[in-house]
This record gives structure tokens, C-alpha cells and sequence, in this order.
């Protein structure tokens, strides 16, 4: 996966946490979180998200309703990452990368 470092966020993502599964899996593959974690707030929501998705995302970004991306690791291990919303106001409640399975 690459992403252009000099982007900025087209969010804020709240707390952001991660399960033990996800963090493995990155690591495991020789990458960090941070990259994943930082094409997500850029807007570049993955290689493995249907147009439907995409589309919702981009909306997501007006309205502040939740935010969901998928990617997978050098390893072709899928993570997702979503951000949840906490109101009608925009505002970000969380980010969590994940595996599919701990959803």
C-alpha cells in the first residue's frame, strides 16, 4: 500500500485504539499501523472496498456518519479500520483497525 505522506486529514478520528489481532497482523507483515491509520484519515479508504462503500465514505465525510476502510497487509492479511460517529454534529467518537473477524 503507499499514500502520499503530505496529504492532510479529512477528519479528526477521535480515540484511536486496536485490537491485539490487528497489530499482529501489521506487524507481522513488516508494517506499522501509522501508515494504515493515516491513508484512512486521507481518504483513501483501500484496495478491498466496493464503489457502494467508497461512495458512503465520501458521504460519511459531509454528514459525519461512520467511516469504514479496508486494506490488506503485505501479507494479504484484511484489515479494516472504522471510525464511528457520535452524533449528527461530525464528531469522530473513534478509530479501531481490526481484523474483519474481530467486527
Amino acid at each position: 500500500m503507499t499514500y502520499d505522506a503530505t496529504k492532510a486529514a479529512k477528519f479528526h478520528p477521535g480515540r484511536i485504539v486496536a485490537t491485539p489481532g490487528a497489530l499482529e497482523a501489521i506487524r507481522a507483515s513488516g508494517q506499522s499501523p501509522e501508515i494504515f491509520l493515516a491513508a484512512h484519515l486521507e481518504g483513501y479508504w483501500g484496495g478491498d472496498l466496493c464503489d457502494e462503500d467508497r461512495l458512503l465514505n465520501d458521504e460519511a465525510l459531509i454528514d459525519g456518519s461512520r467511516l469504514l476502510s479496508a486494506y490488506r497487509t503485505l501479507r494479504g492479511e484484511r484489515i479494516w479500520i472504522i471510525t464511528e460517529a457520535a452524533g449528527d454534529n461530525g464528531w469522530r467518537a473513534s478509530t479501531c483497525l481490526l481484523l474483519p473477524e474481530d467486527y
